[in-house]
């Protein structure tokens, strides 16, 4: 029995056949494709991001879309309201006179100057450009993801570009995100139809050759576990090894049980976690959980170049992942998210030499400490309770989270007369059908 493909069934996936998948490292390869993508596009160009700052790399992407929008291109852009937070008036009202539609999921709300709404985010890295190229990761418009502009403290992170069918899937699920960031699966599946009715003339053909892929996203309606889900399931069913690069982890007890219990049964798992974080606090928690993943068999790398922003895995020699996902408590309970699942030895070779080559050249192990009695049963008591504090921290925290997240579009600050944004409305969504 395959435990990979029915720990699948139930989730919001479809696996689809016949698609081009290639891997993308940090800025230096990722922002070039999809701006020159963008200069490109003829019809559509659909973006989602958790951060647009206006700098080096923001504006380079505010020209790309300008110069589209201007061409005839119907330009839509999905930002968070919490992630980016701080563009000026005139960097929006140049995008507004241009043509394009710039929205935020859930505004963000201030009490006493400071930002209070901070959870439950859309923290998607989206790009579809014509309904033929689409790229999903991790990676942010932002200068401190280039080695060049950031030299000490620029990430390391991955994205794919996808060419073949799951571009429509992708197309779908961010056009439908333009006006209702969480609707019911049955609005979803109705509007997803149409946009099939409506393209079936112009629809690619399905690549004749390449890897079988899904598009995962995680919501707080009906799929709030499926990204999880499918790390699952392919741990519980790997054979020889499995390679995750997390920049944030804090999994649920489940998914640390399963990571144990395949070490324990002969499997090499390795886990690359940040040595040099850009947020010293969650290492200090992904630390509570060395010793007990040690003691099991699992070999821990600490990424000691630069801070770690990866979100990646791959297992075996088929299985996949490239995303936005973290494996911490905000990603798995509480924000939007969305990755890539590939099944396919080629993608998976090349995910794996990547991360292998980050390993060799550029981890620290972490070993195993031989503490007294008393200071490890000390460490197994801290760790359990900072563990399980965390694994409830989600729960709680979503009776203060909005009852409704909000797509609202983006306006100068002068045009609002200090008035909070109104949220949006569904007649603003006729350009999406």
């Amino acid at each position: 029995m395959n435990t990979a493909t029915n720990g699948a069934a139930a989730v919001n996936s479809r696996w689809l056949p016949g698609n081009r998948i290639e891997l993308l490292c940090c800025g230096e390869d990722y922002y070039p494709s999809v701006f020159q993508a963008i200069d490109t596009a003829e019809k559509q160009v659909l973006i989602e991001t958790f951060i647009w700052f206006d700098d080096p790399v923001g504006r380079e992407l505010r020209a790309a879309l300008i110069r589209a929008a201007q061409r005839g291109a119907e330009v839509h852009v999905l930002i968070d309201g919490w992630g980016s937070p701080d563009l000026s008036d005139e960097f929006v009202q140049g995008l507004i006179d241009a043509g394009v539609k710039l929205r935020a999921f859930e505004p963000v709300r201030k009490l006493f100057g400071a930002r209070i709404n901070m959870l439950g985010r859309m923290h998607n890295k989206l790009a579809v450009v014509d309904g033929r190229v689409a790229f999903v990761g991790g990676i942010n418009y932002a200068k401190d993801h280039v080695l060049a502009l950031e030299p000490e403290q620029a990430k390391l992170d991955y994205a794919v570009r996808i060419e073949g069918p799951l571009v429509e899937q992708i197309e779908a699920f961010c056009r439908t995100n333009l006006s209702t960031p969480q609707p019911p699966r049955e609005m979803w599946l109705r509007r997803w139809r149409r946009l099939r009715q409506s393209r079936h003339e112009e629809r690619l053909p399905p690549l004749d050759q390449g890897a079988v892929a899904a598009f995962v996203t995680r919501d707080n309606h009906r799929h709030t576990t499926d990204i999880e889900r499918h790390y699952r399931a392919a741990i519980r069913s790997a054979h020889t090894r499995i390679l995750i690069a997390n920049a944030y982890f804090f999994p649920g007890y489940r998914l640390v049980r399963d990571l144990r219990r395949a070490a324990r049964r002969g499997v090499q798992v390795d886990l690359i976690l940040q040595g040099n974080p850009d947020m010293p606090w969650v290492q200090r928690a992904t630390m509570l959980l060395y010793e007990h993943l040690l003691r099991a068999g699992v070999r821990i790398h600490e990424y000691t170049e630069r801070p770690l922003h990866a979100k990646v895995a791959v297992i075996d020699d088929h299985w996949a992942t490239v995303g936005s996902s973290n494996l911490d408590p905000t990603s798995l309970s509480l924000n939007l998210e969305a990755n890539v699942i590939v099944r396919d030895k080629a993608f998976a070779a090349v995910v794996r030499e990547a991360l292998d080559r980050v390993l060799q050249q550029s981890c620290e192990p972490v070993r195993l400490s031989r503490p007294g009695r008393l200071r490890s049963a000390w460490i197994v008591l801290r760790s359990v309770v900072v563990f399980h504090a965390l694994r409830r921290f989600p729960a709680w925290a979503r009776w203060a989270q909005h009852a409704r997240p909000r797509v609202v579009p983006v306006v100068p600050q002068s045009d609002e007369a200090g008035s909070e944004p109104v949220p949006h409305e569904p007649a603003h969504a006729e350009g999406l059908r």
